[in-house]
């Protein structure tokens, strides 16, 4: 098997924004969930209370924590792709001339793979007595 990275590994110039992006995420979803806990410290009875559908406030906040949190993976995910999309972009028709003034020929080789061929194997059975 051939275990090689996928890419050629390099800084990422979208990093930083990533990182101040997932640090207030973060920020608000622990402010969310420490609400609900401080419900559940202050007024565990308030927990019990019908509040949506028959619901009560524990299931329904449970509820939300979950949906939230997957909202905010699909928003972090949005943000950096638009963001990594902004540096990706080229500069002009200028980014395709190499330093030297010549046109880059650099061309891109396919990764090497491996495949293998799984043949069955024939096997004889001998009947016991019986048959």
């Amino acid at each position: 098997m051939l275990h090689e990275p996928a890419a050629p590994s390099q800084k990422d110039p979208a990093g930083p924004y990533k990182m101040r992006l997932g640090i207030w995420m973060f920020v608000l979803y622990s402010l969310f969930y420490a609400v609900f806990v401080a419900i559940n410290l202050l007024s565990p009875q308030s927990m019990g209370n019908i509040v949506i559908l028959g619901l009560n406030l524990a299931t329904v906040y449970g509820f939300a924590l979950i949906i939230v949190a997957l909202i905010q993976a699909l928003i972090y995910d949005a943000l950096c792709r638009k963001k990594e999309a902004e540096f990706a972009r080229p500069e002009g028709p200028s980014s395709a001339v190499a330093p030297s003034g010549k046109a880059s020929s650099a061309k891109s080789t396919p990764a090497k793979t491996t495949s293998t061929k799984i043949t069955p194997r024939k096997t004889s059975r001998k009947t016991g007595g019986k048959g």
